[in-house]
This record gives C-alpha cells, sequence and structure tokens, in this order.
C-alpha cells in the first residue's frame, strides 16, 4: 500500500495535529490538593515543592477563589496539625472545631460550587506519624477503621462532598460507607485510594504535613505493612475492586508516573471513575530540574499529564494544576 498510505498526513501542520489529537487536557481534569495551616496571613512555601504552599484559613479562602475563577473546580484538603494536638488514636481528628472541618467550612462559604474532598488518614493526627493506631508492635486495623469512620462523619458534617480514605487498611470503606449511611450522608460520595503504593516519591508531602514515621520499638518506621509492594500488579486489581464493592464511587492510584500500567489494568477493569495522584516527589523531581535547566518545565509538565490521562486516567490530583492551566488557556 505504500505510498498511498502515509500516516505523516495527519501530522503535517500544528492545525491537523489538533483536530485529530486523542487525548486533550483540561481544567475539568483537575483535583488540586491543599495544605492547611493553623494561623492568620500564613503563606510558607515548601521548601522540598517549590512554588507550592501551606496556607492558613484567610489564604485559602482566597485560592479556592483564584482556583474556580480559572475554571478549576474541585479540591483535596490536608492539615497540618500542631504536635501538640497529636496522639496515637487521632483524636484531633474528630474534632468538630479542628482544622479540617473549619477549612472545609472556609472553603464552601467561599465558593459554594466548589467541590470538596478531604484526607481521611491518621498520619496527620498521630504522634507515630502512621496511618493507623499503633499498639504491641503493629498497625491495628479494624479499630482504626472505626476512627477513619468518625473522621468521615466529621468531614460530612462540616460539609464535605466526598472523603478521601488514603490509609490502605482492609475493610475501610465498608466501615465509612455505612457510618455515612447511618449518619444519613447518603449523597456524601467515597474517593478510594484503592491501590496506594509504599513509594519512595512521597518525601516532599510529608515534609509539607510534617507526617513522616518515625522510630518505634518492634514497628517498622516505613509503612509497608500497610500501602501496596510496588511489585504486584493484580493485587491492585483486588484491592479496587474490593473498594467499590465496599461503596467506593471513584478509585485511586497513587503514585503516578511509575504506576501507568496499573492504571491502565484498572480502567480496563472497571465501570467507576478512575483517579491517578500525581504526587509530590514527581512534582519536585521536574522543578528541581528545571530550575537546573535541564528539562523545559512547561513541554515536560504537559507530556507528563498527558500520560497520565491517555493512561485513563479521569481525574488528576496534582500540584500542577494552575500551571497546566495557566498553559493550555
Amino acid at each position: 500500500m505504500y505510498p498511498l498510505i502515509r500516516n505523516r498526513r495527519l501530522r503535517a501542520s500544528a492545525s491537523i495535529r489538533r483536530l485529530v489529537r486523542e487525548t486533550i487536557i483540561t481544567p475539568d481534569d483537575f483535583l488540586v490538593p491543599l495544605f492547611v495551616v493553623e494561623g492568620k496571613g500564613v503563606k510558607e512555601e515548601i521548601p522540598s515543592m517549590p512554588n507550592y504552599y501551606r496556607m492558613s484559613l484567610d489564604h485559602i479562602e482566597k485560592e479556592v477563589k483564584t482556583l474556580w475563577d480559572m475554571g478549576l473546580c474541585a479540591v483535596l484538603l490536608f492539615v497540618k496539625v500542631p504536635d501538640g494536638l497529636k496522639d496515637n488514636k487521632g483524636s484531633e481528628a474528630i474534632n468538630p472545631d479542628g482544622l479540617m472541618q473549619r477549612a472545609i467550612k472556609t472553603v464552601k462559604n467561599a465558593c459554594p460550587e466548589m467541590l470538596v474532598m478531604t484526607d481521611v488518614a491518621l498520619d496527620p493526627f498521630s504522634s507515630y506519624g502512621h496511618d493507623g493506631i499503633v499498639a504491641d508492635g503493629q498497625i491495628l486495623n479494624d479499630e482504626t477503621n472505626e476512627v477513619l469512620a468518625e473522621m468521615s462523619v466529621s468531614h460530612a458534617t462540616a460539609g464535605a462532598d466526598f472523603v478521601a480514605p488514603s490509609d490502605m487498611m482492609d475493610g475501610r470503606i465498608l466501615t465509612i460507607r455505612e457510618a455515612l449511611e447511618d449518619e444519613g450522608f447518603t449523597n456524601t460520595g467515597i474517593m478510594s485510594y484503592s491501590a496506594k503504593y509504599a513509594s519512595a516519591f512521597y518525601g516532599p508531602f510529608r515534609d509539607a504535613l510534617d507526617s513522616a514515621p518515625v522510630a518505634i520499638k518492634n514497628v517498622p518506621k516505613d509503612k509497608k505493612t500497610y500501602q501496596m509492594d510496588s511489585a504486584n500488579r493484580f493485587e491492585a486489581i483486588r484491592e479496587t475492586q474490593m473498594d467499590i464493592d465496599e461503596g467506593a464511587d471513584i478509585v485511586m492510584v497513587k503514585p503516578g508516573l511509575a504506576y501507568l500500567d496499573i492504571v491502565r489494568e484498572i480502567r480496563n477493569e472497571v465501570d467507576v471513575p478512575v483517579a491517578v495522584y500525581q504526587v509530590s516527589g514527581e512534582y519536585a523531581m521536574l522543578k528541581a530540574a528545571a530550575e537546573k535547566g535541564w528539562l523545559d518545565h512547561d513541554a515536560v509538565m504537559l507530556e507528563q499529564l498527558l500520560a497520565i490521562k491517555r493512561a485513563g486516567a479521569n481525574i488528576i490530583a496534582s500540584y500542577f494544576a494552575k500551571d497546566m492551566v495557566k498553559l493550555i488557556s
């Protein structure tokens, strides 16, 4: 057939490339992570995440209005809890006047249409930096789930649209779903971190929230007893399907770029929306390389985000969201 068929005809100009492009990034693809701290007038750059900030509630109020004006319609909230409020059971997590609960209300008051998702895990509230209660050299599963369910109800009461359990405890989606139903929050959604791997890419995030696990007698300093082994593929499908069966509305793969094979596997298997978290380490690497002049920041950012969406993501949680929207607009 050659030369009757020439594939390059569809690449010959910018206009034809735009016309036949298979994957397109829009502001509607993004979930914007926000880091919240106590205080007033606080906007602290995170050293390991250049141009990303921890913000007090007054700045969060301004930020969500800016995001909305840019066309971004969803945020994912994380809180940095003062050390004095941390304990082994994450008691502050269920404080109705806690920082997370006030952050939810702040966002909803500032921008009622903004979709608010909230992190549900004990590590920001734990004196040990683990996602669960620590006892007898173990991270307790079922006891942790009960606290996660209380957290979720507290967030829903404050006005959260979705709760996002990021802990990887077994059975927590069902426990949370039943608790929400029992309290009348039938319309509160669950975005489950279904395939969250024990990754080395989380370092800058833990810097941002001061939530890295600490050494405890007989307890590993890592999270490998509950987060997934990076070597495993089929386990991710099992984990994801179980979360859907337990009531998850959206499932997530975390991290992003190193796990795009997992994203595609899950996208092929399930019918619910699939989210991907492009994590802090991925963000920091590009920022550092671009600062050195080794990579073209915008070109690589676009290529990475296209790869995530092309792999099957419906939703991308990314610290690049604002940069990307500025670029495509």
